[in-house]
C-alpha cells in the first residue's frame, strides 16, 4: 500500500472509531471486526502497558496477563509514545471518574 493511501485509510479508520457512539458500539465493533485472537492481543498490549504505568512489575504481569518477556518489553517501548501517552490519560480519567462515583453514592444513600 502506498504511503498516501495507507495515510488517507488510516484517517478514515480513525474517524470511524471516533464516531462510534459509546462503549456498547465500540465494543460491538471490536468483537465483530478482530478474531478472538488479534482481540486478546490488542486487549493484553494495552492492559501491559496501563499495569506497567500504574507500577506493577514485570513478574505480576507475567503471572496474571500470561505476558512474555517479550511482550513486555515491546510494551514497555510503547509507554513513550504520544499516542499511547494519551490512551493511558484517557483510561486514568476513567478510573479516576469511577472512584468518585461511588464516592458519591455512598454519600447519598
Amino acid at each position: 500500500m502506498n504511503t498516501s493511501l495507507k495515510r488517507q485509510l488510516t484517517k478514515t479508520f480513525a474517524q470511524m472509531l471516533a464516531d462510534l457512539k459509546d462503549e456498547d458500539e465500540a465494543e460491538t465493533f471490536l468483537i465483530d471486526f478482530f478474531d478472538g485472537k488479534e482481540l486478546e492481543k490488542f486487549i493484553k498490549r494495552i492492559s501491559i502497558i496501563y499495569w506497567l504505568k500504574k507500577g506493577r512489575d514485570r513478574e505480576n504481569i507475567e503471572t496474571n496477563l500470561l505476558a512474555t518477556p517479550k511482550e513486555i518489553s515491546e510494551a514497555q517501548e510503547l509507554l513513550k509514545k504520544d499516542g499511547v501517552k494519551l490512551a493511558l490519560k484517557k483510561m486514568e480519567a476513567e478510573d479516576w471518574a469511577n472512584v468518585w462515583t461511588e464516592r458519591i453514592k455512598k454519600l447519598v444513600r
